[in-house]
């Protein structure tokens, strides 16, 4: 009898669902009786045509984007669309920041090499979102982060905040892990390896009043307006990744829970999976989550041993429990569990477990 799976809560690349690497193990060397693996694939033959045809209507429907907004599939990571989102849509001018945690931090820092960065707000040290901005009305767009994979804040909602001014959110560690309210977004933007497919794949969803306004810089690959005038196919893109993807969109599609079906599902299950996490961590003295309540993330919850002397010893008795991943992130310290779609609700009820557990053993 076959061992299961350990319980795999890296921050990214992620888990994938397992019904989705099996099938792509079965497809490996033959997809669909075309002789080739997707990896052999031409990306402009007609076998890969179908699977980018597929993979961009199922996740317009399951994210219920609008038709005036174009699907980019696009590579370089979140961190690139770091300085790829200033070249497009900066125009040279100004541009806030709503600083929220690392990685919104680290934006602000690239886009200055293109524009005029305003840090908008701060959570420093607070854990709580800012609610009060200081927008510049002439901005090109305000940028945020949606969701802070290291620091395990995250919008609950997005801001009505920008009075016209293009709202690009960093929805990388949360992309397809809940709706998006598209009328408050320009530019919403995401690397695949969270909750989507393998690293190499970039989604961008971009309105499509935003293209055509890149500076002279920026590199033709990376223009949005040529990116969407080839439908993604300018350049080789991450062929692989995006067949990976459609398949998790696939299984999204057809993922049952709490008589929900879809992204409704896969929102409902993540919302009972973080309150069953932050509802252990509370109630314990052992650990701590140093987020407010007001934007803890669903996708990662960072926390800490008191003992943090006990920090080594946790993560190894963790890994024998079949409980992977679990360090934090090394600017930050601590614990982190990412508990993304692919996580199971039993996952989430192991790890749980476990802290009890140990805290039993050594508290």
């Amino acid at each position: 009898m076959t061992a299961p799976r350990p319980f795999n809560f890296s921050a990214g690349p992620a888990a994938l669902p397992e019904p989705v690497l099996r099938q792509v193990a079965e497809e490996m060397l033959d997809w669909h009786g075309s002789g080739m693996s997707v990896m052999e694939m031409s990306h402009r033959g007609k076998e890969f045509g179908t699977i980018l045809a597929a993979a961009e209507a199922d996740l317009r429907e399951l994210l219920a984007v609008p038709p005036n907004y174009r699907v980019l599939f696009m590579q370089g990571g979140g961190l690139g669309e770091n300085a790829i989102v200033p070249m497009n849509l900066s125009r040279g001018g100004k541009v806030d920041v709503v600083v929220t945690g690392s990685w919104s931090r680290k934006s602000a820092g690239e886009a200055r090499r293109y524009a005029d960065v305003q840090i908008a707000a701060d959570i420093g040290k607070t854990g709580v979102i800012p609610r009060e901005w200081a927008l510049r009305d002439d901005a090109a767009y305000v940028h945020v982060c949606s969701n802070e994979t290291i620091d395990g804040v995250e919008f609950q909602e997005l801001p009505e905040l920008t009075h016209g001014v293009p709202l690009v959110i960093d929805a990388s560690s949360h992309l397809l892990s809940r709706p998006i309210d598209w009328r408050r977004v320009g530019l919403a933007f995401g690397g695949a390896q969270k909750n989507i497919g393998p690293a190499g794949l970039t989604l961008v969803f971009v309105r499509e009043d935003l293209l055509g306004h890149a500076l002279s810089i920026c590199p033709s690959a990376f223009n949005y307006e040529t990116v969407a005038a080839n439908q993604s196919m300018f350049n080789t893109p991450p062929t692989f990744a995006i067949y990976v993807a459609g398949l998790v969109f696939q299984w999204v599609k057809g993922l049952e829970y709490a008589g929900r079906r879809g992204l409704a599902a896969v929102e409902q299950r993540n919302i009972d999976k973080a309150a069953l996490l932050y509802a252990a961590l509370d109630g314990s003295s052992f650990y701590e989550n140093r987020v407010d309540p007001s934007c803890r993330s669903r996708m990662n919850v960072p926390f800490f041993l008191k003992n943090e002397a006990l920090n080594d010893t946790f993560l190894a008795e963790a890994r024998a429990a079949g409980l992977l991943q679990l360090k934090g992130h090394k600017s930050v310290g601590g614990m982190r569990a990412s508990i993304y779609n692919a996580m199971p609700l039993e996952g989430v009820q192991a790890l749980v477990g476990f802290l009890k557990d140990f805290e039993v053993r050594h508290g």
